[in-house]
C-alpha cells in the first residue's frame, strides 16, 4: 500500500524542486564570463537646459518647398515619423498667406463688435481669467492632398498629406464671449479677422460659433507658437483649416456672410460644370497607411505593423479597414485608444507579407455611417477642377523588391 502520511507528496516535490534549481543554476553558471567586464568611465552628459530638445539622432523635419513668397507658403507634418495621435507643436503643418506676425500678447487685444448689445474689447489676460478648457481636435488644411485629384502621385505620406495635424487646445470657449456682448436676434454669422499682413478673414454661422468653436492661447500644454495664431486663434472643430483663424484680433457679428475673397475667389470647389461649392465647411472622413508608405523599404517577407490615422470633421472615427489586394478584399484593423470626435486616430494591422507585389490601402468609417470613397467614385461627382477636399482613398504600391511607391498614378 502506498504510504498515505501527509509528508509523503511534500518530500517528493521538496527533492524535485532542489533538483530544478540546481540545474538552473548550473545553467546559469555556464552562461556567466568567468570575469565581469571592467567598467569604462563615461564623460559626464549634458546640462540640462532651459527648453528641452529632441535627440541628435531624430531627423524629422517639416517639408516645404522653395519658393519665391515665402510669406505665403505651407509646411507639411512628416506623418511617417509620428507616433500616437498627438503632433508635437514643432512639426505642426503651417499654412501662412502674409508671413508671421510678432505679436506682443500685452498689447494685442479681440474686439467683438457688430450686431451685440455689448462691444467688448478683451486683453489676453482677461481672456485667460475666464473659465479655461482643453480639447484635442485635428486641423486639416482643405488643399491637403490635392496633388491626387489629378494622379500627381507626391513621392511620400508627408508630401501628398501632410497638411493635416492634431493637438490638445486650451482656451475659452468662443459662446462664453459672445453671451457677455449679447448677441442681437438678427445676428446670425461671425466674421473672424487676423492680425496678419493680409488681414485674412472667414465667415462662420452663429450657431457653430456658439456650439464648439474655442478661442485658442495654448497648445499641447504650452502657449501657442507664433506660426500657429499667438496669442490667440480661432479653432473650429472638424472644419477646414482656414476658418481656424490665426492671431484673432476682431469678431464681428453679422446677418449674413461678408464673402470675403477667402470665401470666394478662394476655397470654393470649383466643379466640372464651372460651378462652384461655396462653404463647405466639413473635412469628411479620411484615412492614410503612415508606415509602410511612400519612400519606405521592406526589409522582406515577413510579419510587419500597418499603421495609420483616420479622422473625420463630422465626429468620430467608427472602423478603419485595410487591404493589401487594392481593395479585393478589406480587413478590420485595430483602432487605438483613444478615439475622440473630430480629432486623429490611430490605427494598426499585423500583416505577414509573402514577398510579392501588393497594394496597401485603408478605408475609414465614422459614426455617422459615412464611408471613405475611392477617387474614382469622388470625381465621378467632383469632376478634376477642385484643389480642395479630397478625402479619397490612398494606394501604396509594394514591389517585391520591398519598395514602396504612391500607387495613386
Amino acid at each position: 500500500m502506498a504510504d498515505q502520511t501527509p509528508s509523503a507528496t511534500p518530500s517528493r516535490s521538496r527533492r524535485w524542486f532542489l533538483g530544478l534549481g540546481a540545474a538552473l543554476g548550473s545553467a546559469l553558471a555556464a552562461c556567466r564570463p568567468t570575469q565581469a567586464p571592467p567598467l569604462e568611465p563615461r564623460a559626464l552628459g549634458a546640462p540640462i537646459s532651459p527648453y528641452g530638445s529632441r535627440s541628435r539622432f531624430e531627423k524629422a523635419t517639416r517639408f516645404f518647398r522653395p519658393t519665391t513668397i515665402p510669406e505665403e507658403a505651407s509646411s507639411r507634418t512628416p506623418l511617417g515619423d509620428t507616433y500616437g495621435i498627438i503632433t508635437p507643436s514643432s512639426l505642426h503643418f503651417e499654412r501662412h498667406h502674409g508671413g508671421v506676425p510678432d505679436i506682443d500678447p500685452a498689447t494685442h487685444t479681440l474686439t467683438i463688435h457688430g450686431l451685440v448689445e455689448r462691444p467688448i474689447v478683451f486683453t489676453v489676460d482677461e481672456i485667460k481669467r475666464l473659465p479655461s478648457i482643453s480639447r484635442i481636435f485635428f486641423l486639416e488644411c482643405s488643399g491637403n492632398s490635392a496633388s491626387e485629384w489629378k494622379g500627381a502621385a507626391e513621392v511620400d505620406v508627408q508630401r501628398a498629406h501632410g497638411l493635416t495635424s492634431c493637438s490638445e487646445w486650451t482656451g475659452v470657449w468662443l459662446s462664453t464671449l459672445l453671451r457677455e456682448c449679447a448677441v442681437r436676434p438678427n445676428g446670425t454669422w461671425i466674421l473672424a479677422e487676423g492680425a496678419d499682413a493680409c488681414k485674412l478673414a472667414r465667415s462662420i454661422p452663429i450657431a457653430k460659433a456658439m456650439h464648439d468653436v474655442l478661442i485658442a492661447y495654448g497648445q499641447n500644454g504650452e502657449a501657442l507658437r507664433p506660426e500657429q495664431g499667438y496669442p490667440l486663434r480661432v479653432i473650429v472643430p472638424g472644419w477646414e483649416g482656414n476658418v481656424n483663424v490665426k492671431w484673432v484680433r476682431r469678431i464681428k457679428v453679422l446677418d449674413q456672410p461678408a464673402m470675403t475673397r477667402w470665401e470666394t475667389s478662394k476655397y470654393t470647389d470649383l466643379l466640372a460644370d464651372g460651378s462652384a461649392r461655396q462653404f463647405t465647411f466639413d473635412m469628411d472622413a479620411k484615412s492614410v497607411i503612415t508606415r509602410p508608405s511612400g519612400g519606405d523599404r521592406l526589409a522582406g517577407a515577413g510579419i510587419y505593423e500597418v499603421t495609420g490615422l483616420a479622422w473625420s470633421g463630422r465626429g468620430a472615427i467608427a472602423r478603419v479597414e485595410v487591404s493589401a489586394d487594392a481593395g479585393r478584399t478589406w480587413t478590420d484593423a485595430t483602432l487605438q485608444e483613444p478615439v475622440l470626435p473630430r480629432a486623429h486616430a490611430r490605427f494598426t494591422w499585423s500583416w505577414r507579407w509573402d514577398g510579392r507585389d501588393a497594394i496597401l490601402q485603408s478605408r475609414c468609417t465614422d459614426d455617422t455611417g459615412y464611408v471613405q470613397p475611392p477617387r474614382t467614385d469622388l470625381v465621378a461627382v467632383r469632376g478634376l477642377n477642385s484643389n480642395y477636399h479630397n478625402n479619397a482613398i490612398q494606394s501604396w504600391k509594394i514591389a517585391a523588391d520591398g519598395s514602396v511607391t504612391n500607387g495613386n498614378v
